[in-house]
């Protein structure tokens, strides 16, 4: 992964931090042993392109997107959608979407479908939390509570002419909305260190 970055990686963003997600994937990108993980699998792992088919994607590359199907909880359809989506995801799988493309969603199944049939998934995963437990770190599954604010006009009244009781008034950043909160639970990982 020694390549330079293209235009599509490139970061022009003076004030960035990185995320919670990106602390983790940086975690879990040096703790965890891939080239053994990978090696468990590669006697599996089909080596050369199908007649007419795509390449191979790379074992390793496949290894770390079903990881974060796991830790995120993403359907095969939603890994795909979230490696468009997140840069940091795509920098711990290693793809530059200046050069190539995400891994669709029937290639991701394949791979998971892969470690089913030869029943490795438990395998790789006992390794992964023998390894974090040897460091002093374990996995634990959450939420993350995304809260939007649906807007109403502000003179929103039910048949009694009063307000509707399910409408609020809040504040966001330094403007005040009035209407409801629709709160949505997105899975995610954290990483705790164990006492």
């Amino acid at each position: 992964m020694g390549k330079q970055l293209t235009l599509a990686t490139s970061d022009f963003e003076q004030y960035r931090k990185p995320t919670r997600r990106e602390r983790f994937l940086a975690e879990m990108n040096t703790v965890v042993p891939w080239a053994q993980l990978a090696a468990v699998i590669e006697p599996h792992y089909p080596r050369a392109t199908l007649k007419g088919g795509r390449p191979a994607v790379g074992l390793e590359r496949m290894l770390r997107i079903h990881c974060l199907q796991l830790w995120f909880d993403l359907s095969d359809p939603a890994v795909e959608e979230a490696l468009y989506d997140s840069r940091a995801m795509r920098a711990f799988v290693g793809i530059d979407l200046g050069r190539e493309p995400v891994p669709d969603e029937t290639t991701v199944m394949r791979f998971r479908h892969l470690l089913e049939q030869h029943e490795l998934g438990a395998r790789l995963f006992e390794e992964v939390g023998r390894v974090l437990q040897s460091r002093g770190l374990r996995m634990s599954k959450g939420t993350i509570v995304d809260a939007t604010i649906i807007a109403a006009p502000s003179s929103t009244k039910n048949e009694d002419k009063a307000r509707d009781p399910e409408m609020h008034q809040t504040k966001k950043g330094n403007e005040w909305h009035f209407g409801m909160k629709a709160l949505q639970g997105l899975p995610a990982m954290a990483m705790v260190v164990a006492r």
